[in-house]
């Protein structure tokens, strides 16, 4: 028969692991899923995730070049989910003062750094045995 106080050697307090109540836990979801849905708000948006990738592959584009490269998107479209993306501190305009105007968008530091993440979303798609384009 085994002794309880032998047990007790393998609980997360005798490994360092830090217990936490149940209240300390539900507060801790709580942030995760409000982090969770702020970030997946700044993404949502039919265009949004083709407009990123069209500027990781290339640093600096203007309009009318995401407007060619995005073909099936309608300029009022494309306008408002880059001033969300803008807005939401991922992208860059850049306005300069010429006739006629030539406005430019890049991503942030910050928007720059998503790369990585996405990256990461679409190796986590595969290793399910799914393929990003079907």
């Amino acid at each position: 028969m085994t002794r309880t106080h032998e047990k007790v050697g393998d609980s997360p307090e005798g490994k360092g692991v830090e217990v936490v109540s149940d209240a300390e836990l539900a507060d801790c979801v709580a942030r995760a899923v409000k982090g969770t849905e702020e970030a997946l708000s700044m993404l949502e948006g039919r265009w949004k995730m083709m407009i990123l990738f069209h500027l990781f592959a290339r640093p600096v584009l203007r309009f009318s070049e995401l407007e060619r490269a995005i073909p099936a998107i309608s300029q009022k479209m494309l306008s408002q989910q880059l001033r969300e993306l803008e807005r939401d501190g991922i992208v860059r305009r850049t306005v300069h003062p010429q006739v006629p105007p030539k406005v430019e968008y890049a991503l942030t530091d910050w928007g720059r750094s998503l790369c990585p993440v996405l990256d990461a979303l679409l190796k986590w798609l595969e290793s399910r045995g799914a393929s990003p384009t079907g």
